[in-house]
């Protein structure tokens, strides 16, 4: 069986999870993948990732938070591409993303909204705390609903108001 616990220094330990968007979340939402321009952003002034150092910043307190991936990035490059976007702080913490191919078809995770996603990783992975921040909150289960920090689109990480439910919900583990 697969031990998806990324505490292997702490056999059993809790684990605290983030799971963590990328579109609408790390940077604004109009992102788009062409062939000839690759991943890149229509909003004029705004760059990719420009609010991960707010995460960083945010989890720096807390080094047993790791990061489980909720972005489609995972499920439309892989987990190792989409990690590599992040800085070398944030990569540290990841321990994996709710794609994983071995466990559900792309057909069958793409039609899954964002929240059941998240909550078929819950239930496979067991964290002891975790807290979503997401722009999405369509199909969130009613029961989990309460553990995601909604966005939006053209502020993520930026809003203060989202900065500060992260920081209640970390003081809360």
């Amino acid at each position: 069986m697969q031990q998806l616990n990324g505490h292997e220094g702490v056999p059993g330990g809790p684990l605290w999870v983030c799971y963590c968007d990328f579109d609408g979340v790390t940077h604004f939402d109009s992102v788009y993948v062409s062939s000839s321009r690759g991943i890149h952003m229509t909003a004029h002034g705004h760059e990719l990732f420009e609010w991960a150092p707010i995460l960083e910043r945010l989890l720096q307190p807390f080094p047993e938070v790791e990061i489980v991936l909720s972005t489609s990035w995972v499920r439309a490059r892989s987990l190792e591409f989409a990690k590599a976007q992040l800085s070398p702080a944030l990569q540290a913490r990841v321990v994996g993303a709710t794609f994983d191919n071995r466990v559900t078809q792309k057909l069958d995770f793409d039609l899954m909204p964002r929240g059941l996603q998240v909550w078929r990783d819950v239930e496979r992975r067991k964290p002891t705390r975790w807290f979503a921040i997401d722009n999405d909150d369509r199909g969130w289960p009613a029961w989990c609903r309460d553990r995601l920090i909604k966005t939006e689109d053209h502020l993520g990480l930026s809003d203060i108001g989202v900065q500060k439910a992260i920081r209640k919900v970390l003081a809360s583990f």
